[in-house]
């Protein structure tokens, strides 16, 4: 299985600082600075990709079991929002919230409800986000 790859670069402090970040498809690529990321600047932060990441891949995982159970579906839209709040001395991504319209000829909503409720949590960001460990190799320039 693939393995995907991203660069971000930040240059100066943290409020007056800007960054980049690019993906190695070429299809996303946006500035990021204090302003974006916690405030309201123009520019994208971390915690728009996640959400772009939990939305793109929950919407898949659904098509996916939904299919599978012999229901196929015409149209699955989820829109994720992602929160950033201060904690203590930093801060933390302190909730996800997903809302999800989707068209599946054949299927009542208790059992809509049910496969949307088991994507939650086997969608692979989904599970990803929930405390995943981080292998870090760091060393200076």
């Amino acid at each position: 299985m693939p393995t995907r790859h991203a660069t971000a670069t930040w240059e100066g402090g943290l409020q007056k600082g800007k960054g980049t970040f690019s993906g190695e498809s070429g299809a996303i690529s946006a500035p990021f600075s204090f302003g974006s990321r916690f405030e309201q600047a123009k520019g994208s932060n971390p915690e728009e990709l996640l959400a772009a990441a939990e939305a793109a891949c929950y919407s898949m995982a659904l098509s996916a079991g939904l299919e599978q159970a012999g229901t196929p579906v015409t149209r699955v839209e989820t829109r994720a929002a992602v929160t950033i709040d201060k904690q203590g001395a930093g801060f933390a991504i302190t909730s996800i919230k997903l809302v999800v319209r989707a068209t599946v000829p054949g299927i009542d909503a208790a059992k809509f409800k049910a496969a949307a409720e088991k994507t939650k949590e086997t969608c692979p960001v989904s599970v990803a986000l929930k405390n995943v460990p981080i292998e870090l190799d760091a060393q200076l320039a």
